[in-house]
């Protein structure tokens, strides 16, 4: 009797351990089933790496959106002379106001549709940085291809720098256009870090955005993927201008890297502490190259006259110094000798830090202006 007694008390606790074994595995499936689901739904289980909203669709780093034309006809007034702002490489671009009330730039061209442009347009709308323009989404209908980005409120770099009077003083200052500097330097440096690495291939002043923070994005990365040629319709001195932002090797062998991007860059940075428009020099009477134009004043030992006057006496004449050696490494023309970007990143964040930590403390005013030879010089 005790022993039928055993074996079913026996039994019944067996069977109540296997219930609970089988309780726990079902709970640990469901649990990981909705693991799963969450992070092929975000690209990651940490919902941070949403990469943005448009419209009340959630965008991850795989999803481009596809507009109507009817939206963005509306969104631009039917396309209106009045909403279009330019005119790049792949078409006009007009500002648009999305039904959501969210503004977006758009750039249409006309062309047959094909996968493949909707490929690319996936491709580079999942590339996501804090200083680079997003690439929201596309339309292709009605023998029409459109790209929609982000809007950036405060325009190009080079309104500030040459527009006319765009920009209050003191966002003209060292310390604003390093920071300027170092954030679009970010955004080149994270396009090569990419596997496979992504070429910018037009990198210059104009795709040079700022928000309304100041925040430096880089426009237009991989655009020339949608051009098809290296050589696009145009006006001719529009063309001019982006030939002289391309490194010799570009030029002459049609050879992009990322050492050719560092190129370009760096003659951003030339543009950025001269005021000028390289353009402009090349136009003018002097009909000189920037880079030659910088060579010759570096030569003379007066490489202070190529600094903007705007910029005053708010630096410090080792953070110029710095500056300018940095900039002459960029703008080499061995492509090997050149610095990577994120060489760029760190010596600039560098720079920028010193700078801000000296002005600070010094204050405003006080930096010495470095004047003749002494740019250039070595440090000791």
């Amino acid at each position: 009797m005790s022993r039928t007694l055993a074996a079913i008390v026996g039994g019944a606790a067996g069977a109540v351990a296997l219930v609970g074994i089988l309780l726990l595995i079902c709970c640990f499936c469901i649990f990981r089933k909705r693991s799963i689901s969450t992070t092929s739904d975000t690209g990651s289980s940490d919902p941070s790496v949403q990469v943005g909203k448009n419209a009340g669709v959630e965008l991850t780093s795989q999803d481009a959106r596809r507009f109507h034309i009817e939206e963005l006809s509306l969104a631009t007034k039917v396309f209106s002379d009045k909403s279009l702002i330019g005119q790049g490489k792949f078409g006009e671009v007009y500002k648009g106001l999305l039904h959501d009330g969210m503004l977006v730039a758009i750039k249409r061209r006309s062309a047959v549709p094909s996968q493949e442009f909707v490929d690319e347009v996936r491709y580079l709308s999942s590339i996501q940085h804090r200083n680079l323009v997003s690439l929201l989404g596309y339309c292709q209908e009605n023998d029409q291809q459109i790209l929609v980005y982000e809007y950036i409120p405060n325009g190009s770099v080079s309104i500030h720098l040459y527009g006319g009077d765009h920009v209050t003083q003191e966002k003209l200052e060292f310390k604003h256009r390093l920071s300027i500097a170092l954030g679009a330097a970010k955004g080149l440096a994270h396009l090569h870090s990419l596997s496979p690495r992504l070429i910018h291939k037009d990198f210059k002043t104009a795709n040079v955005l700022v928000d309304e923070n100041f925040i430096a994005k880089v426009a237009d990365a991989g655009l020339r993927n949608f051009l098809g040629r290296f050589e696009v319709a145009g006006p001719s001195s529009r063309v001019a201008a982006d030939e002289i932002f391309l490194a010799p090797e570009v030029r002459e062998f049609r050879r992009f890297s990322e050492k050719s991007d560092a190129y370009s860059f760096g003659i951003f940075l030339l543009e950025l502490v001269s005021g000028h428009e390289a353009m402009d020099l090349l136009s003018s009477e002097l009909n000189v190259n920037i880079v030659e134009w910088v060579e010759n004043y570096q030569e003379s030992g007066n490489i202070s006259a190529i600094i903007d006057p705007r910029l005053g006496n708010s630096f410090t004449r080792e953070g110029m110094e710095e500056f300018m050696q940095l900039t002459v490494r960029c703008v080499d023309s061995s492509s090997e000798k050149r610095p990577t970007m994120s060489y760029v990143v760190m010596e600039l964040d560098r720079i920028l830090e010193k700078e801000m930590s000296l002005t600070t403390i010094m204050g405003e005013g006080t930096p010495v202006v470095t004047l003749g030879s002494q740019l250039f010089r070595a440090s000791k």
